[in-house]
């Protein structure tokens, strides 16, 4: 044991931190070797994106795994966490771009070498960073396993993956409807889009039929795509329009007939119930115009200007274009009116661009059958969301999911494994350069431009970073993984895809748990973010505070599934925990007698209150286990930092001292064993949260294990058990209370010893008599005398109300009876309250309904206790005013 010689006076993460967080790496603790005598427990890490520093997301999403990890770690599991970063193709190549700016350089000017190039170094610079801030956190993660979702391994898995599905007939090639980012100039997935409410118009445009006086007036939020209609569709019940249905319109400013048709597409209450039909440009009428064998009009560029071929309006942005073409409609005499309307608008959930549906080229995943497996999964328990409420945003999404657009048009990525051969035009399809022609054995070959969506290899996760498709030992140990530890805002991005991914490919769930946490918002609720300036670098509060107080602020905040709102007070208070526990540990520590405690360590010589902490300490081990396995982090975190604050520190540490500083031997004997082993357990419970400071103070006692890390997770002991102490103490602790409560209203110094008459009920007057020694040391009582009859107690004697009884302190020792009368008629005014509160909840036939009979029966008891509590306080009012 090393004693307080090298345990710092005061506590300074600073100190210690990094130093251990090294030792940990150099000891391999967190690097588990395939070991089949135990159980695997297994954690990928969601990979942070390679676009800039951590948040206060990810210290949480990372302490909460973190915190099971060392759970598991310490109860004897084979714990593997992996963690890695994901290249995150869109947002880095935005984030690239802009530097790249800064020096006059433009992306298509660079080539895709050298931009390529660029972006390689800035994925080294910001994967060190996060691997730096992971760190800092004290994540146990294995970092000699890390991955990337570029690296080699996981790109073959990638390739391999996209041939498997290719010949399997599920990815295919198609012109379709597709979201396009101007800005971005790329197509993106149905996951990436974002819906911003904004404020806009509707414009009534008529279009006139060929042959008539009549003409149709629609209404639409887009007067720009009027350039790509290619017929006006009608609901076929609508009699208003049952007579134009076959005949054709002229398009306005286009001057293209085009026909009206017949669809139950169309809504007959919505605007006028004509609806102007752009195939090329909105999903809806994408499949009208399939089921009625219309043209494809394409009028955007991959820019968002307006194709060749429209006059004035061709290179016009087109928002441009959608101001020219509105006033050319109000001054040729189609435009009707013009709305406001407020609605909600796809953008790009990336750079925030509005997204234009339009037809174009793309790579598919048909989603039907790969959806049915996963979605029965969920359904059959397999995979397992907590809460369990977060399996409808699965299932909502799972069961409606399209077709997944995986390719993307940029540059930095998994490039799409297929080949086209320049001399006969044949497509293959291969997991690396086939160099040659399969058809013609040309060699004249040219890969497919286009980017996997990062999606696609995220989606694999949880088996390329186990060495898939190579059959590696750590795959078929470690497979499936354990618990997903996510936000609830990738349900569908990630998690659904890597369910459909694992079962599609390895036969089996990729995780048993899926763990949901919420954000982190700032201390008014509001989501953090840049434009409003409230966001919180992780690394700062660990520089002020350390990691251990940002971590216990984070799980004790949290509860799955719910956001949680950031206060730097609640980091300064487990800040302030910490020096507690650094601080009672230090006292511990400079008391503890290595000779005496081997002389005594089989010496079970307990008195009342060793029995006590020894039970309390073995109880919160059981429940905070219990609340760990059904994944009440945050609850497990505050029954461990109510112990070790009150249990231990305030009462504890407090009723041992008068033994501490003794002469007996033995008592001395036990009770440092007992200290010590109530220590141990308090800092084994609190290491998943704080793992620093419990590892610094561990290396200083006389613990069995290398590292607290590795030490044995406290296990419930029959043994250690004892009901009796707990109630017994429970009767002294609240009596102290009581005791100091009534010394504080009156005023009365610490040091101003009285008498403690005590007149104990038939339950507690056996603990009143173990504990009298407390009283001494904690209640300033100068002697204890028991009476079974209070009538000869001195009438003006200060009467104390408790659970145990009532005590008595002679009220010439304390204070004057003015003051006492004053105390004990508000005291009658609570009680009177309290019992008002009771009887109403009683009487209230809600409640009673819908209660537990056991909530209803601690109210009754509640209303017992305040009564005789009432007529005791009453009595004594009755007693003072008649002398």
């Amino acid at each position: 044991m090393d004693n307080s010689k090298n345990i710092a006076t005061t506590y300074d993460p600073k100190e210690f931190e990094d130093r251990l967080y090294k030792w940990w790496e150099e000891e391999g603790f967190f690097t588990p070797k395939v070991d089949k005598s135990k159980k695997p427990y297994t954690i990928i890490m969601p990979p942070p994106n390679i676009t800039g520093q951590l948040h206060l997301g990810h210290a949480l999403d990372n302490a909460l795994q973190d915190f099971l990890i060392r759970t598991r770690r310490m109860q004897g599991y084979c714990t593997l966490w992996i963690p890695g970063q994901d290249h995150a193709s869109i947002a880095t190549e935005v984030k690239v771009e802009k530097e790249l700016l800064k020096e006059g350089l433009k992306k298509k000017e660079m080539g895709r070498e050298a931009f390529l190039e660029r972006v390689w170094q800035w994925t080294d610079t910001y994967r060190a960073r996060i691997r730096g801030q992971l760190k800092k956190m004290g994540v146990s993660a294995d970092f000699t396993r890390e991955s990337f979702t570029m690296d080699e391994k996981l790109s073959k898995a990638v390739r391999e993956v996209f041939v498997k599905l290719y010949n399997e007939g599920l990815i295919y090639q198609g012109n379709r409807i597709t979201n396009w980012c101007p800005k971005c100039q790329t197509a993106l997935s149905d996951a990436e889009i974002e819906y911003v409410e904004q404020n806009g118009h509707f414009w009534h445009i008529k279009y006139p039929v060929i042959g008539g006086n009549e003409s149709l007036e629609i209404a639409t939020t887009r007067p720009e795509t009027l350039l790509g209609d290619t017929a006006v569709a009608v609901n076929p019940k609508d009699e208003r329009y049952a007579h134009l249905v076959g005949k054709t319109l002229m398009l306005p400013l286009v001057n293209r007939e085009i026909p009206i048709v017949a669809d139950e597409y169309v809504d007959m209450e919505f605007g006028t119930g004509a609806v102007k039909i752009t195939p090329a440009h909105d999903p809806n009428d994408y499949q009208v115009g399939k089921r009625h064998n219309l043209p494809e009009i394409i009028i955007l560029n991959n820019d968002g200007t307006i194709v060749k071929g429209y006059g004035r309006y061709s290179g016009l942005d087109r928002y441009d274009a959608r101001k020219e073409i509105a006033k050319d409609l109000e001054e040729q005499g189609f435009l009707v009116k013009v709305k406001e309307h407020t609605h909600n608008v796809s953008t790009h959930d990336r750079c925030g661009n509005t997204i234009e549906p339009m037809i174009s080229k793309q790579w598919y995943v048909k989603m039907e059958s790969l959806a049915k497996p996963a979605i029965e999964d969920v359904k059959n328990g397999k995979t397992k969301f907590v809460p369990e409420r977060f399996d409808k945003t699965y299932f909502n999404w799972m069961e409606n999911i399209q077709d997944w657009c995986i390719s993307r048009q940029l540059w930095w990525g998994h490039r799409i494994p297929v080949w086209y051969c320049e001399d006969c035009g044949e497509v293959i399809v291969a997991s690396q350069d086939p160099g040659k022609c399969t058809k013609c054995g040309s060699t004249n070959l040219k890969q497919d431009e286009d980017v996997l969506d990062t999606w696609f290899s995220s989606a694999l996760w949880p088996f390329s970073t186990l060495g898939w498709p190579e059959n590696t030992e750590d795959l078929k140990y470690f497979y499936p993984t354990n618990t997903l530890v996510t936000g609830y805002d990738i349900i569908f991005f990630w998690v659904a895809r890597m369910i459909f991914s694992g079962i599609h490919n390895m036969g089996e769930t990729p995780f048993e748990h899926v763990l949901i946490h919420g954000l982190v918002r700032d201390a008014e609720g509001r989501k953090m973010s840049k434009s409003l300036g409230n966001g919180v670098d992780p690394l700062e509060v660990i520089d002020t505070f350390g990691a251990d107080a940002l971590r216990f602020t984070l799980i004790t905040g949290n509860a799955p599934g719910n956001d949680l709102r950031y206060k730097t007070e609640k980091v300064e208070a487990a800040r302030n925990f910490a020096n507690k526990i650094w601080n009672a540990s230090r006292f511990v520590l400079m008391n503890l007698d290595e000779d005496i405690m081997k002389k005594y360590e089989n010496c079970e010589e307990y008195s009342l209150g060793d029995r006590w902490i020894l039970s309390r300490a073995n109880t919160v081990a059981k429940e905070v286990t219990e609340n760990i396995e059904k994944f009440e982090l945050g609850i497990a975190s505050q029954k461990v930092y109510d112990f070790m604050w009150t249990e231990f520190c305030d009462w504890y540490i407090e009723i041992v001292k008068p033994v501490m500083y003794g002469e007996d031997e033995e008592a001395k004997g036990v009770v440092f064993n007992v200290l010590n082993k109530v220590l141990t357990i308090g800092l084994q419970l609190l290491h998943p949260v704080m793992p620093y400071i419990t590892e610094e103070i561990y290396q200083h006692l006389d613990g069995e294990y290398k590292s607290i890390s590795i030490s044995k997770w406290p296990e419930y002991s029959e043994k250690l058990y004892d009901a009796k102490a707990e109630t017994d103490m429970s009767y002294i602790i609240e009596a102290i209370k009581a005791l100091r409560n009534v010394r504080a209203e009156m005023n009365v110094p610490p040091s101003r010893k009285a008498k403690l008459i005590i007149l104990a009920n038939e339950e507690s007057k056996n603990a009143f008599e173990a504990g009298s020694i407390y009283f001494e040391k904690l209640a300033s009582a100068s002697s204890i005398e028991f009476i079974s009859n209070k009538n000869t107690v001195d009438s003006n004697a200060v009467s104390v109300i408790t659970k145990g009884g009532e005590i008595f302190i002679p009220l010439l020792d304390l204070i004057d009876l003015d003051k006492e009368l004053e105390r004990l008629n508000k005291e009658s005014i609570r009680l009177k309250k309290e019992i008002e509160r009771v009887e109403k909840k009683l009487s209230n036939k809600g409640f009673v309904s819908k209660a537990p009979a056991a909530v209803i029966e601690e109210e009754r008891a509640k209303g017992d206790k305040y009564n005789e509590m009432l007529k005791a306080v009453l009595e004594r009012l009755d007693s003072l005013k008649s002398n």
